[in-house]
């Protein structure tokens, strides 16, 4: 299955979520085929990699693929950047211990845009010396802007995690595809709801949605319901579209609500409609001047 479970709500990014809920949620996951997932330090300070380790511990490891990610560490139950040599060791070394695992399938540096020249430095050679040693497998760096995220891709990783720039509302990152499309490069597409206004909400990238693209949302839902089709099945299909876009990542914070996600991910669209919902929510020349 090309769905992955993003983990960030098993550790109440949205609600409070309990350990057993958390492992009811990975469970039912499980249960519907889905075999790639993604956590970070960042997610309840730790919390969330915690919980993901719980609940696959017992499951075989080959038959799984897990992400995790460097550049944060938490200290003293705060959060804290740190895309040094030293700070990617010690970050995988706790995230490691956190999970219960001897490895990650991929390991991301996390949102080094405004540490890019570190980043560049320190972090991505170290990433590459724990993938030649074998403690990681897939290297690269997931983060919400398309520019420094393909400068990353040139510099030479296996793959990014692009959240929220390739859905239904924004196509800024169609240029950062197009580049790991000819650099070989695959990409996990992250964010694909824009933090709930493609779920019916009123956010986007966690902040008051302006009108303009509530009105674009709207038209979307409108297109959807005159071809019968569920908003969440576009918009967690679309991505795919692209073939750089290997993956597509949905969080959950409870077994009906991940339930819910596989079945609008296994809804058959094809790409025609999909692209034709998509069109619906393109901004018009006018509104684009009306915005700025």
């Amino acid at each position: 299955m090309r769905l992955g479970l993003g983990c960030a709500p098993l550790a109440g990014l949205y609600a409070a979520v309990s350990d057993e809920e958390a492992r009811a949620t990975v469970d039912a996951a499980w249960d519907a085929g889905i075999r790639f997932f993604d956590v970070a330090p960042l997610y309840g300070e730790g919390r969330s990699e915690k919980r993901l380790g719980a609940a696959l511990a017992d499951r075989p490891r080959d038959e799984y693929a897990l992400s995790t990610k460097v550049g944060r560490l938490v200290v003293d139950g705060a959060i804290v950047f740190d895309f040094s040599r030293d700070g990617v060791l010690r970050s995988l070394e706790e995230s490691l211990e956190r999970l219960g695992l001897d490895r990650v399938d991929v390991l991301l540096l996390h949102d080094p845009e405004n540490h890019m020249e570190q980043a560049l430095r320190e972090a991505l050679p170290a990433v590459r010396e724990l993938r030649d040693q074998g403690v990681a497998g897939a290297i690269g760096a997931g983060m919400n802007f398309p520019e420094p995220l393909e400068r990353i891709a040139r510099d030479g990783v296996d793959c990014v995690l692009m959240a929220g720039r390739y859905t239904l509302l924004d196509r800024s990152g169609l240029g950062l595809l197009d580049a790991c499309a000819e650099l070989g490069v695959d990409v996990i597409a992250g964010g694909v709801l824009n933090s709930g206004i493609l779920a019916g909400g009123t956010t986007f990238d966690y902040a008051p949605a302006p009108p303009e693209l509530l009105a674009r949302a709207s038209a979307i839902f409108a297109e959807c319901a005159r071809r019968g089709v569920s908003p969440t099945a576009a918009a967690l299909q679309f991505p795919l579209t692209h073939p750089a876009v290997k993956r597509v990542l949905v969080g959950a914070g409870s077994a009906s609500e991940l339930r819910e996600d596989v079945e609008a991910f296994s809804a058959r669209l094809d790409d025609q409609t999909v692209s034709a919902i998509a069109a619906s929510g393109v901004a018009t020349r006018k509104e684009k001047l009306s915005s700025r």
